[in-house]
């Protein structure tokens, strides 16, 4: 009874701390608008309020993961979540631009300590088969409910309170869950491993990513040919090519174990992990606020209260139905068959006009988006930690994290090349540029769902709930010789 107490209680703090990380993602897109003209962003700025977040968090995750395998769950737990206070605080007070772009960078910085932290949690305390499976279910719903509550709630905040408190939420929230966790994981600790973190590794992707990602953005005002173009994308390519240097070099510990990618589901997951996020989450709400916003003339609770059928539908796919078909259908069948769902729910929602009403310009693409969305999750996500060691379970968290959020952040740069949006622009040329996005949202719902059949075929629950067995390894001995 004590051992369940414990698994729930560490459930419980794996799947808060996730939903604070992804709520925050979300919930400053209801308010850009609003955080635009307090703060007189430019347009072509105002997309570092998300992807400065998601950068930072997308580029240290790694390292993070790493730290929660080599510094104990208590001491990095905790103090990731004061991190993420702080600077939520730091961001609630902003009187600049470059002020709340720093706040949310260094906001992305704890979360990237948070979020491996959350799932090696799961990974170390929930045994492969149906267990974890249950487990990874409620926390995928969980990660999926704080990303669309994120909008719900910052609608309702940024239209009765200010933009401001949409930050300055997490501070009620983020010290009791401090006291809490120092007392839930005192005893559940990790013993310190006394060696040296991969520093430079870390450092490398972190430029990586974010320079790729800049060059993209800058190839939405400026050429391709253009040195401010160009330039970011080479010092991306040269920072990824010495980042893989440096990983497969003998070190003591490096971010991403290549030994990682020998299992079946690590390195063609993580990229169908990657497509997702350049379709779900970050991009999708990113649009979706400015199309109700700009497009639709909805009002930020207005913008709010639109996104509750994705966050209904979406919990409820992921909780009741997604499990269930696990047991007879295969992962990447699932994850297939989801992403084209979700891949026709953004073409309906690319065709969106002025005109168009709330149930056939919003509700109807929410509900076929988020049945899909709800379909591709825990079976992905499953499929990635599968076959993985308690000892690499951080950095295979980190690694799941990592694409995923960087997919967001890069995602969106690329979709927004496809637009040229100025908010002075009339509302049927917005809904034109911004049906654009949507529509290359759908073209990688179709990549993702080819890219599907790469995974490995598995059952990863049978049909009475039992884990999937594997088929016997080959004897590479040949036939044994008859006596």
């Amino acid at each position: 009874m004590r051992g369940r107490a414990t698994a729930t209680t560490t459930l419980a703090l794996a799947c808060a701390a996730q939903f604070i990380v992804l709520f925050d993602i979300s919930v400053i897109t209801v308010a850009l608008p609003s955080i635009q003209t307090d703060l007189g962003f430019a347009s072509a700025d105002l997309q570092w309020v998300v992807s400065g977040y998601a950068l930072a968090f997308a580029g240290l995750l790694l390292l993070g993961g790493r730290l929660a395998d080599l510094c104990g769950h208590r001491r990095v737990f905790v103090g990731g979540l004061a991190a993420f206070t702080a600077a939520s605080l730091v961001g609630g007070l902003a009187i600049t631009p470059a002020m709340l772009i720093t706040a949310r960078a260094a906001q992305g910085v704890a979360a990237a300590v948070l979020a491996p932290l959350a799932l090696t949690l799961l990974t170390t305390t929930f045994p492969e088969g149906p267990r974890r499976t249950r487990a990874l279910t409620i926390w995928t719903a969980v990660s999926l409910a704080g990303g669309a509550s994120g909008n719900l709630l910052g609608g309702v905040l940024t239209e009765y309170l200010t933009w401001r408190s949409v930050l300055l939420v997490n501070v009620p929230l983020g010290v009791p869950a401090i006291l809490f966790a120092t007392r839930a994981l005192a005893r559940r600790a990790t013993p310190v491993r006394r060696v040296r973190l991969d520093v430079p590794g870390a450092v490398l992707a972190t430029a990586a990513l974010t320079l790729l990602t800049l060059g993209i953005a800058q190839a939405h005002t400026h050429a391709w040919s253009d040195f401010q173009t160009a330039l970011p994308l080479l010092g991306g390519a040269v920072a990824l090519a010495a980042f893989g240097i440096v990983e497969t070099r003998p070190a003591s510990e490096p971010l991403i174990p290549p030994r990682l990618f020998k299992l079946p589901g690590v390195g063609w997951g993580n990229l169908a992990m990657m497509l997702a996020g350049a379709g779900f989450h970050i991009p999708m709400w990113y649009f979706l606020t400015l199309t109700m916003q700009d497009v639709l003339h909805y009002s930020a609770a207005q913008t709010g209260l639109g996104f509750l059928p994705h966050t209904v539908v979406m919990l409820l796919v992921g909780l009741f139905l997604t499990p269930r078909l696990m047991r007879y259908v295969q992962a990447r069948t699932l994850i297939a068959t989801g992403a084209l769902i979700a891949a026709a729910g953004f073409l309906w929602q690319g065709g969106i006009t002025p005109d168009s009403g709330y149930v056939t310009g919003i509700f109807g693409p929410a509900v076929v988006i988020s049945f899909g969305t709800g379909l591709v999750s825990t079976p992905l996500t499953t499929t990635v930690t599968t076959g993985v060691g308690p000892a690499e379970a951080g950095a295979a968290s980190g690694l799941v994290n990592t694409t995923r959020q960087f997919g967001g952040a890069f995602g969106l740069a690329v979709l927004l090349t496809l637009t040229s949006t100025h908010t002075a622009d009339a509302p049927a040329v917005l809904a034109d540029s911004y049906g654009s996005a949507f529509r290359g949202m759908a073209v990688i719902m179709v990549a993702l769902a080819a890219l599907a059949s790469m995974l490995p075929a598995q059952h990863l629950l049978t049909r009475r709930g039992r884990p999937a067995k594997a088929a016997p390894p080959a004897d590479r001995r040949g036939p044994r010789p008859v006596r």
